[in-house]
């Protein structure tokens, strides 16, 4: 008998068993009445803080001289995030950039300054000029192909203010390309600061699974490309000639690990798993803030990985096999996310850990099967660089030879090493020191213990820090950063999660600063509840729970592909008579707006233009949100959108119900849901 396309899926599921770091400025805020939107909450903000430093307060530190450009305000669970960028005459001032964080309705929250003493009276006439200053920039490099440019600004980084001839220049080092950002006094020629930018690090692929993989690909006239067809420059390359990988069909690779187009697989599928992790779990808009990326190019004939803030490049290891699996590739990118959040790529041994969450926070999101690159807390761990196994060891850095714990002589230990203690820290923000999951115990500086938040909330913490970030950052002002985090998002409900940043810091000995904020558990009405995504486990990952729903709805089957990690949930696709439900109750706080969110993919062999035989009701509480069928099946996923707000001071039931008739199946896939507060 032949099977339909659901039942044939299920069958082999069973078959296989499956069933001073900153300022705080504490301001009283007004409770929200009604709460402003997204947009009025930036305009609010933006506002809010140019008011605020037309005061010019004094924790700016502010010259008579000096002026202040503000950038786009940044939105991130509920909280308003102002960077601005410093002149002095008219010359920009490296070093002089702030951030200013507010409420929802522009109350200041926290000020984050790297500048900490006044510029005062600074003459601006250099003695050097750009031609030397431009020669000691490419002595800085064992070759140099391309000078960028010069410019004078002024230099406030760990110094007395001073004026400074600013080059970029291109090249090699010692271990390979370089992208160098080189200061020089404009008075004494000294070196002030290097600043380096590269940073180091359908379809089958070799490292990523199981496959088909599904890929989002460009289909011009009769050719398809390696090309992300609504993410701005994500694509995929060979990296000997520039040029996107395309063919005459749009299935990839071959799984074999030393072939190109393979490696491009696994890297453009790491890639577009990161952008869903960072739309879904943090709100970012792609890893350039603004919806954009950086071609991959695969071929980088060394071990070794990078990002230089205009491509990312993947090489191979010792067995020459391309090392594009998912944590690779979404460090890289991780780079490149720190290098677009305020103050650029994080400084004084904290740049390769900060890239190393975002590495293990797209992991955790993806939730591959073991045999592919499955979350854990292991940097590298398939691809077997040079190999002796993973390159970096999250909850026991020491076992890779990494320190453990944080001492003076970090921020001057060789870049990769320097993460141990952040990678560390965060382990048992995520895991704990003595985690229930299956993941390993990790041991504290301390002796101490620690509870872990959960990865979600750890790389929520660590981006919302990210956002706060100077030019000055280190691993001093990351404790302030991350526990003003914590305060921003969940202080409201109290100081759990607080506390847990602090512990983690504690017991990776990481000490406290003079300008550590403090948590007092107290709740102010209603100031910070209408926020966050509220619907458990809304993207399926963790299997069967916190949803009712009919028997193999939720399900890992690959006879549909997810939208986002490996679960879904699967309504009807018999082709015979069949009702599914899907539902989940939900709180919505009174005053509070409310968007229900959902992905889906409608799959159908129904050939009709003009009936519905097959139909999906959407409903919240028990109003009918909307009603799909047969007649709206389409390749791929598409996200519904629907506000819910009318909810609000009640518990309601968000339900899916899919009714198949008698013949011709029709699969109603939903995955990665949302009812998110505003």
């Amino acid at each position: 008998m032949k099977l339909s396309p659901r039942l044939a899926a299920l069958s082999g599921a069973a078959a296989a068993g499956l069933i001073a770091a900153g300022t705080a400025a504490a301001v009283q805020a007004a409770p929200p009445s009604p709460a402003p939107d997204a947009a009025q909450a930036r305009t609010l903000a933006a506002n809010s803080a140019r008011a605020l430093v037309a005061s010019r307060p004094g924790y700016l530190h502010a010259s008579s001289d000096d002026a202040f450009v503000q950038q786009s305000v940044i939105s991130s669970e509920g909280t308003q995030y102002v960077p601005y960028e410093r002149t002095y005459k008219g010359l920009p001032v490296t070093g002089g950039d702030f951030v200013l964080a507010t409420d929802s309705a522009g109350n200041l929250k926290y000020a984050s300054v790297a500048q900490q003493r006044a510029i005062g009276n600074l003459a601006t006439t250099p003695k050097l000029t750009s031609a030397a200053a431009e020669k000691t920039a490419r002595a800085q490099l064992k070759t140099v192909s391309t000078v960028e440019g010069t410019k004078l600004v002024v230099y406030t980084l760990d110094s007395a203010p001073a004026l400074a001839w600013e080059t970029t220049v291109r090249g090699t080092v010692a271990d390979g390309p370089s992208r160098l950002t080189v200061d020089v006094d404009a008075l004494t020629g000294k070196v002030l600061r290097t600043q380096e930018h590269v940073v180091r690090g359908s379809g089958t692929g070799a490292w990523n699974g199981p496959s088909p993989l599904s890929l989002n690909t460009t289909l011009s006239g009769s050719t398809y490309s390696m090309k992300d067809p609504t993410v701005t420059n994500l694509s995929c390359q060979d990296s000997a000639t520039n040029t996107t990988f395309s063919g005459s069909d749009d299935v990839w690779g071959n799984g074999t690990a030393t072939n190109k187009e393979t490696g491009c697989v696994d890297a453009l599928y790491g890639a577009q798993t990161e952008h869903k992790m960072l739309s879904q779990w943090l709100g970012r808009n792609g890893a350039d803030g603004n919806g954009g990326y950086w071609p991959i190019r695969v071929g980088l004939n060394d071990q070794n990985a990078y990002y230089d803030g205009t491509q990312v490049q993947i090489g191979k290891n010792t067995a020459g096999q391309w090392i594009g699996s998912m944590d690779v590739v979404a460090h890289e990118i991780g780079h490149g996310i720190d290098d677009r959040t305020p103050g650029g790529i994080s400084g004084s041994g904290t740049q390769e850990f900060v890239a190393d969450t975002f590495g293990a926070a797209t992991e955790w999101f993806a939730n591959q099967p073991a045999s592919y690159d499955a979350p854990d807390f292991l940097v590298g761990e398939k691809v077997n660089l040079v190999g002796s196994g993973p390159i970096r060891n999250m909850y026991n850095p020491s076992a890779l030879g990494d320190p453990n714990c944080y001492s003076s002589s970090i921020p001057s230990t060789e870049v990769h090493a320097a993460a141990g203690p952040g990678n560390h820290w965060f382990y048992l923000l995520a895991m704990g020191s003595s985690p229930t999951n299956g993941q390993p115990s990790s041991p504290t500086c301390n002796g101490s213990s620690v509870t872990g938040l959960g990865i979600q909330k750890a790389i929520k913490i660590m981006y919302n820090a990210m956002l706060m970030k100077t030019t000055s950052s280190s691993y001093l002002k990351y404790r302030t950063w991350t526990l003003q985090a914590a305060k921003n998002l969940y202080g409201s409900t109290g100081c759990t999660e607080f506390n847990t940043v602090k512990a983690a810091w504690d017991a990776v000995s990481v000490p406290a600063q003079s300008g550590d904020p403090t948590c007092s558990g107290t709740t102010p009405p209603p100031t910070g509840s209408c926020s966050g995504q509220k619907l458990a486990n809304p993207g399926f990952e963790s299997g069967n729970v916190s949803w009712s729903a009919s028997s193999g709805v939720i399900t890992t089957s690959t006879g549909q592909a997810a939208h986002g990690g490996s679960w879904k949930a699967w309504l009807d696709g018999y082709g015979t008579a069949h009702t599914d439900t899907l539902s989940q109750s939900v709180t919505i706080p009174s005053g509070c707006r409310a968007t229900l969110t959902f992905w889906l993919h409608i799959d159908s062999a129904e050939s009709t233009t003009t009936t519905a035989y097959d139909k999906l009701t959407v409903k919240a509480g028990s109003t009918t949100l909307a009603t799909y069928s047969n007649l709206n099946k389409a390749a791929g996923y598409v996200q519904r959108s629907f506000d819910v707000s009318s909810l609000a001071g009640t518990t309601a039931t968000i339900s899916f119900s899919g009714v198949e008739d008698s013949s011709l199946q029709t699969s109603f896939v939903i995955d990665d849901t949302a009812v998110t507060l505003s």
